[in-house]
């Protein structure tokens, strides 16, 4: 009976300490505690690094389930407008993109942003075009009026992008005394954003324009647009009414932290300071020390 009595013991104290392991602090490494699915829309530019990087550190990270979706910024803002997209993170290629959704007028669905990134418009090429050697030789402007080249660009309405390469086409036409290059312009076909680089690949192109980090992470070499020199600025907001909220502060606190600025880094984006544009009230208390306030 005495025996019995210290097993029983014994039992009970084991099975203490299983729970105490279970749920108490200090038993051993931290697991990931985020619930549900964060659904992120973001910039078409960021595709590769969104959903093979990014991503899928941020969910190993902190237990959430990533959802990510990329367009044209321009084009995201019409899709939650119209409340064909739903989502708790936008992330724009262009900080004036978010007046669209703020406001009544405009839904309420922005009441802050912090630019965190920016990345530099150049022209990529496919190795293989014939129009190869002479992107690698002759300035760009010259290679990209000549007759028969496939140029691929973004639709300037949907996108920053396309705005971006519009305003870098134009300048370097009044620049250079080259009207040419605008009647090249109008000639490019227009493609979504997040569809341009598998183009250029599968050799549909012979060039397009792209952000630097995306030609970085495929491998396509570029040429500069010099003289005219162009930035995408990148922008992040937690979208009101989001239907994970927490979540929503979580991706941002990660994307804005040091593992989703070494990732940024990483992939060939240029980190920036980050700057809070909207009333401090506005932003989650969890995210002022990072949006720049």
């Amino acid at each position: 009976m005495h025996r019995r009595g210290w097993r029983s013991a014994l039992a009970l104290v084991g099975l203490a300490l299983v729970g105490c392991g279970a749920a108490g602090p200090g038993t051993g490494p931290a697991s990931p505690s985020g619930h549900g699915t964060v659904s992120v829309l973001y910039a078409g530019s960021l595709v590769n690094l969104m959903e093979n990087d990014l991503g899928p550190a941020f969910s190993k990270a902190t237990g959430y389930t990533y959802q990510g979706y990329g367009a044209g910024s321009d084009e995201l803002v019409s899709d939650i407008k119209g409340k064909v997209k739903t989502g708790d993170v936008f992330i724009s290629a262009n900080p004036s993109v978010n007046q669209g959704l703020e406001g009544t007028a405009n839904g309420g669905y922005v009441s802050w942003y912090s630019t965190f990134a920016q990345a530099p418009l150049v022209l990529g090429y496919n190795p293989k075009s014939r129009f190869a050697a002479d992107f690698r030789s002759e300035p760009w402007y010259q290679v990209v009026t000549q007759p028969g080249i496939l140029v691929g660009r973004t639709d300037p309405v949907l996108d920053p992008k396309g705005k971006l390469t519009s305003e870098a086409v134009g300048d370097a036409a009044t620049l250079l005394g080259m009207p040419s290059l605008n009647s090249a312009l109008s000639s490019w076909p227009v493609f979504p954003e997040e569809t341009l680089v598998g183009r250029l690949e599968a050799g549909q192109l012979d060039a397009g324009f792209f952000y630097s980090f995306e030609a970085t992470a495929q491998s396509i070499p570029t040429v500069s647009l010099s003289p005219i020199g162009l930035m995408a600025t990148f922008t992040v907001t937690t979208l009101n009414n989001a239907p994970n909220p927490q979540g929503a502060e979580a991706f941002v606190s990660y994307l804005l932290g040091p593992s989703g600025r070494a990732v940024l880094q990483k992939e060939g984006v240029q980190l920036l300071q980050t700057t809070l544009s909207g009333p401090v009230g506005s932003v989650p208390e969890s995210l002022r020390s990072l949006v720049g306030v």
